[in-house]
């Protein structure tokens, strides 16, 4: 049986916003976190935000929750990738420039 949504109150609301007695609903519909439940709301083509969705008996929220990109996050893969593959590369280089020849 289907339930019937027609009645059911719609909100929007921030997860900051919402009261302990919601968040602990949201904690036990999203046990293990909502990352791959979210869904983006667009506001206008410049504006947009991400959201959850909660059903309780009588109200349907869409709950907006906090989302950061970190952008530091890659330079820094970047970084200790390339540190480890130069790893002895002075050491290569000093041995070429030992035997280039060049004794000016």
């Amino acid at each position: 049986m289907v339930a019937n949504n027609t009645n059911k109150k719609r909100v929007v609301i921030s997860y900051k916003n919402l009261t302990p007695e919601l968040q602990e609903a949201v904690k036990k519909k999203y046990p293990h976190g909502w990352t791959d439940s979210m869904i983006r709301i667009e506001k206008s083509p410049a504006e947009f935000f991400y959201a959850i969705m909660l059903e309780t008996e009588d109200t349907s929220y869409l709950i907006k929750v906090d989302v950061k990109v970190d952008s530091n996050v890659e330079e820094e893969e970047d970084k200790e990738y390339y540190d480890d593959d130069i790893k002895g590369a002075e050491e290569i280089a000093d041995s070429s420039s030992d035997d280039s020849g060049d004794d000016d």
